[in-house]
């Protein structure tokens, strides 16, 4: 072979070396299927930020394009991350109809905490540690467990004052947790996703809604309620999820997979929960100027709620347990804010 073609030979293989190489340091762009209004606190302070905090972990390797628009409806999207519609996904558990979560509900039940960022990293280790969450999220790599901040009874022309009111009330809830506990106390309870809930107020069709303080400025409720009722520690929560596609997980390099989960998990967890708890103050703020009602549950009320919500708790339990985990500890540890009766 003469020299002229060996040198050609040896620059061929070169380019065919560098050109693998770069083809296997190629950034990976993942899509981030978001439901929740662009403008929503949650999106805004949390989504968005933990997208670009992944750019900067991986230096460029790993970007999230966060959507505009959903590829699916809000329940469906578990399914979505799961069957690699969507790269990553974020949602309710209690969005789901079958029982696959069972043991999120540790996130969702009453007197949970005074801060989302207290109860979302609470939350974060207990059902992702001892409860072993990602046994519930299979098909995915779980990223993020978080909840809102302490739930909020939020309504128009009703006061509760007496555990008899809640008979006849028509109310929105995210299913699950909430919408047992309310139906326990005697309301009527209809499930739709947080987008539905101005129309259907102001429609008449319900007449409160179970939801966070938030929801008065997200959702623009001010002017179309009257009352908010607290409960210590919330009357009730939302346990939520933030999944990648499996596969897509494992073809990402184990060093950027440790870049990742180093702002996602618990960080993620205190990152959502400060986006929820900063929406809340200004939620309360605008309450306020409203002139709208805001009130403790008095103890009748609160003596009900506890009633009902103590039959709920202990059903979860002896369903948990029944799987091997030790669910009372778990909901004890979880029910940090919980009222002695």
């Amino acid at each position: 072979m003469t020299i002229s073609r060996r040198a050609f030979l040896a620059s061929a293989m070169l380019a065919v070396s560098m050109l693998g190489s770069g083809a296997a340091s190629a950034a990976t762009e993942l899509v981030l299927s978001s439901w929740l209004p662009p403008r929503h606190p949650l999106v805004m302070d949390a989504i968005m930020p933990w997208a670009k905090q992944v750019g900067k972990v991986t230096e460029g390797r790993v970007t999230v394009r966060v959507l505009a628009k959903p590829l699916g409806a809000p329940p469906a999207h578990f399914d979505m991350a799961k069957d690699g519609v969507a790269d990553i996904t974020y949602g309710l558990h209690s969005f789901t109809k079958d029982d696959r979560f069972l043991r999120s509900r540790v996130g969702q039940f009453s007197f949970l905490g005074k801060s989302a960022v207290e109860i979302s990293k609470n939350f974060w280790n207990v059902y992702g540690g001892q409860l072993d969450a990602a046994k519930e999220h299979e098909g995915t790599k779980l990223l993020g467990l978080f909840t809102h901040g302490p739930g909020v009874l939020l309504s128009k022309g009703y006061h509760f004052d007496s555990p008899d009111k809640f008979q006849g009330f028509k109310l929105r809830t995210p299913g699950g947790y909430p919408a047992d506990l309310m139906s326990g106390v005697g309301a009527t309870t209809l499930f739709m996703s947080s987008g539905e809930v101005y129309e259907k107020l102001t429609r008449g069709v319900i007449d409160g809604i179970c939801m966070a303080m938030d929801s008065v400025r997200a959702f623009k409720l001010d002017k179309h309620i009257t009352d908010v009722m607290t409960v210590p520690g919330g009357l009730y929560n939302t346990s939520w999820f933030l999944v990648m596609n499996e596969a897509k997980w494992d073809g990402i390099s184990e060093e950027d997979q440790k870049a990742i989960m180093s702002v996602s998990g618990e960080a993620f967890a205190e990152l959502a929960g400060k986006a929820w708890d900063d929406a809340d103050a200004d939620g309360l703020a605008t309450t306020k100027k409203a002139g709208i009602d805001v009130y403790e549950a008095d103890e009748a009320v609160l003596g009900k709620i506890m009633d009902i919500s103590t039959g709920i708790e202990k059903v979860w339990v002896d369903a948990v347990a029944a799987q091997g985990y030790d669910a009372a500890g778990a909901l004890a540890s979880m029910q940090t804010a919980k009222p002695n009766k």
